[in-house]
């Protein structure tokens, strides 16, 4: 199955926020992302305070450290500076989880072949990135998104930027590729 939220980029430089689609675009399905480690699941942003699907993802993963991040440039101090930090290439040692409760914005992943996979998320995104995976984010024309963070344990906001080969989340994150033959997609 293709999601119509995930796709191959082309290479342009034009500005991140615009959908950079290849031509023909070169959607990306669910089990591609799944490989590399990402997990999605769509929630109710509506009702995040009282989502019994959110609270079970939590307690399963053990997500118990949640704040919330307004990015625009009223709500985020510094934000110029901080939106090009989250752009730049980067990876961390723990997962991040991001639940989108308004607004949208692209988390964009490398895949196997180092492509770049752009993945838009909206009000009731939740989406998974392993630890070790190369990632970035920006915001889309909109420029607006209110996200919870979840974390386990004490919050880290640790960015690593590429090149991190020999960091051992990145290194684990490669050697999980070399074991799995296949990897059961936990979300939907």
């Amino acid at each position: 199955m293709k999601w119509k939220q995930a796709w191959f980029m082309d290479e342009s430089d034009e500005d991140p926020r615009l959908p950079h689609h290849r031509n023909p675009k070169e959607l990306v399905p669910l089990d591609h992302l799944a490989e590399l480690g990402v997990l999605y699941w769509r929630l109710n942003p509506k009702d995040y305070e009282n989502d019994q699907q959110l609270r079970n993802i939590r307690e399963t993963r053990g997500y118990n450290y949640m704040d919330l991040l307004n990015i625009c440039p009223e709500k985020l101090e510094n934000y110029e500076e901080k939106l090009k930090n989250f752009y730049t290439e980067h990876i961390h040692a723990d997962e991040e989880i991001r639940y989108c409760l308004e607004g949208s914005g692209y988390f964009d992943v490398r895949d196997k072949n180092d492509r770049w996979i752009r993945i838009w998320i909206k009000a009731g995104d939740l989406i998974i990135l392993p630890a070790g995976i190369y990632h970035r984010f920006t915001l889309d024309t909109s420029n607006y998104v209110k996200l919870m963070r979840l974390f386990m344990g004490e919050p880290v906001w640790i960015s690593y930027n590429r090149p991190q080969e020999d960091h051992p989340a990145r290194k684990e994150y490669i050697e999980s590729f070399t074991k799995k033959v296949g990897v059961a997609l936990e979300a939907h």
